[in-house]
């Protein structure tokens, strides 16, 4: 599980920060009709390297603080590849 904070309608879509078990993530799609919610899976889908479809919308469809469930990998495998994307960016 990932939890999530995210800021819909900004500049820029991208990760910010990873810390104290939280993902701080930017998208330029409007919190409407779910258009941020689906530019958030589609970024972290890209960021993470596996296709959306292993990724689900747990909680917080509707609010900013949102957990996704991926499957097929394990905590320290998505904090480690976090980093590693959070460097290279």
């Amino acid at each position: 599980m990932l939890k999530i904070r995210l800021t819909p309608r900004s500049d820029r879509n991208g990760i910010d920060r990873y810390e104290e078990g939280k993902l701080y993530v930017r998208v330029t799609a409007a919190p409407v009709k779910g258009e941020a919610n689906r530019a958030l899976l589609a970024l972290l889908a890209e960021a993470l390297e596996i296709p959306k479809s292993h990724m689900e919308l747990v909680s917080g469809t509707t609010a900013r603080e949102k957990v996704v469930r991926i499957q097929g990998m394990e905590d320290a495998e998505l904090s480690e590849k976090l980093q590693q994307r959070l460097k290279a960016d």
